[in-house]
């Protein structure tokens, strides 16, 4: 005769499995698997972020965020991560311990790259879809200003007192200048066809301009927003999109499209020295502080190229997701 298993007997046996699921750590952050710095990667048509760790040069995470993940920016705490979310009209928030994206905060329509002020109180967003640049405060998620610049907006970075804000019009073939805090457009600086990107030379006392049509670079003096130079990047048909600089300031490193390849700029001499053929639609770009090792997003190739810098050669190429298209690397 089969008798009943009483209540409590049956949580008696269980309690030793229920104690130990409670006990059990919660899994690592994809920092905490990498073992120190991180490098993220969005992937615009997966709607992810992948978290690539540089010691191993393998993927830790991948991070699923909102629709067409592009422009990516850090907190100047290095402790929260911020996505442009193209098809949602929105920014997404990471928390970098957690390795999880936590919330959404509105952008504008149609955000594409994101920059944040030095404060961390402010990020900017280029709104390529309706020809503004949008600032938004983070920790209301209320937006402070949307201010009409060229059209198609892409690049956009803030000067490193946080008091103007750089924007650049891909059809305008020019850049905006707000002010930062208010949205006024201060002036608008013709620079070569089709620029796509803004990066600020160390010490933030120039900003480059890549022309990608143009094929060519034009060197902005911060504090008078007036051009000081231009010049080619080798025949002017490998279409220059992003720039990183070495942090001494001598090389500065442009990925090319079209050309699938990466230019090395001797920036005193402003002249290219060195081609480095990397995946397919190169784009993304970063470069690790140290300087040793440069790394590409690989729009056509899914893939992130790792860059020895000293002998200037691809060493390996990491897959990712769908469509790599910005980098960030978080010490």
């Amino acid at each position: 005769m089969n008798r009943a298993r009483s209540p409590s007997r049956t949580l008696a046996r269980a309690l030793p499995f229920l104690i130990a699921i409670a006990l059990a750590p919660s899994p690592p952050s994809p920092r905490a698997r990498s073992g120190g710095p991180a490098l993220y990667v969005s992937n615009e048509v997966d709607n992810t972020v992948a978290v690539i760790s540089p010691q191993t040069n393998s993927v830790v995470a991948t991070i699923v965020v909102g629709r067409r993940p592009r422009g990516l920016a850090a907190s100047p705490d290095r402790r929260t991560v911020y996505v442009a979310l193209g098809q949602d009209d929105a920014l997404g928030v990471i928390d970098v311990a957690s390795g999880k994206m936590t919330r959404t905060v509105p952008a504008g329509r149609d955000p594409e790259l994101v920059a944040v002020s030095p404060d961390g109180k402010t990020a900017y967003v280029s709104n390529e879809e309706i020809a503004h640049a949008s600032a938004i405060d983070l920790a209301s998620g209320k937006a402070l200003f949307s201010t009409a610049v060229g059209v198609e907006p892409e690049g956009i970075g803030v000067t490193a007192d946080g008091k103007k804000l750089y924007v650049t019009a891909e059809t305008s073939n020019s850049v905006s200048v707000l002010n930062a805090r208010t949205g006024r457009l201060l002036r608008t600086i013709h620079v070569g066809e089709n620029p796509r990107t803004v990066a600020f030379a160390p010490g933030g006392e120039r900003a480059w301009v890549s022309a990608e049509a143009g094929g060519n670079v034009t060197i902005i003096d911060v504090a008078s927003d007036s051009v000081l130079a231009q010049f080619p990047i080798r025949d002017g048909k490998t279409k220059p999109v992003r720039i990183a600089f070495s942090a001494d300031g001598r090389w500065a490193y442009l990925t090319e499209g079209a050309a699938g390849s990466v230019s090395v700029v001797d920036v005193a001499g402003l002249k290219v020295v060195d081609s480095i053929a990397v995946g397919r639609r190169p784009w993304g770009i970063a470069l690790s502080p140290d300087g040793r090792r440069l790394y590409t997003a690989d729009g056509r190739s899914n893939t992130v190229s790792v860059i020895d810098t000293e002998v200037r050669k691809v060493i390996m190429a990491i897959p990712v997701g769908d469509r790599p298209n910005d980098l960030l690397y978080l010490l």
